[in-house]
């Protein structure tokens, strides 16, 4: 597994803002939006592509276009939603899957209770987008659902991730023969004891859309 951390100004002043408690969620949201496009610049390096010969206005010329079958973008929910905008601005083209998961907060293990996805993925790179990855139990089981469908390279895109997490991501998938990448604007310090990232930015969700009452 390979963990890009993204060194870039623009990224450090927008993660800054989200960060601040006084960031209200429109703004939040806006924020989020803007940082997962700059995330997914970087996390689509590796995208597969395939050559082609086009006709400028003055010349033929070769060029490249998105290889088939088209990337899957996966958003984890209901947080990851808040970051498929950002993404499809990137990739218009690419299909979009959803996957439901949901965090025990006393064992803080993952369970899928929803899924919207191919039952065939065989040859599909998938990016999976989770704004935090903070125990890892949810992006493990994401990663190994979508391995066990048939894609064959996964790169996440998070914008915030622990040490904890990237640590248990690294053992529960240690097993798998798919490239995995995990994309992120920063490594954090570590989780507190209720698997909360520090210094992080609290709830993505609730601060993405508000906590229902």
């Amino acid at each position: 597994m390979r963990t890009h951390v993204v060194d870039h100004p623009l990224v450090a002043h927008k993660l800054t803002t989200l960060r601040d408690q006084d960031t209200d969620s429109p703004t939040f949201r806006r924020l989020a939006d803007e940082l997962v496009t700059l995330l997914a610049y970087e996390a689509t390096r590796d995208v597969r592509v395939d050559d082609v010969t086009i006709t400028t206005p003055v010349a033929p010329a070769t060029g490249v276009k998105l290889a088939s079958p088209k990337p899957l973008v996966v958003p984890i929910l209901r947080a990851g939603l808040g970051m498929l905008d950002g993404m499809v601005r990137l990739l218009p083209t690419a299909e979009v899957g959803f996957l439901g998961m949901i965090r025990n907060e006393e064992t803080l293990e993952a369970s899928t209770y929803a899924e919207r996805l191919p039952e065939d993925l065989s040859g599909r790179q998938c990016y999976v987008l989770d704004p935090m990855l903070a125990t890892g139990g949810t992006l493990a089981a994401a990663i190994r659902f979508l391995v066990d469908r048939g894609a064959d390279h996964i790169t996440a895109i998070c914008l915030l991730v622990a040490p904890e997490g990237c640590a248990r991501l690294e053992q529960e998938l240690a097993d798998l023969e798919v490239p995995v990448t995990i994309v992120t604007a920063a490594m954090d310090e570590k989780l507190n004891e209720k698997g909360y990232i520090v210094p992080g930015l609290g709830d993505a969700g609730d601060r993405l859309y508000g906590v229902a009452h």
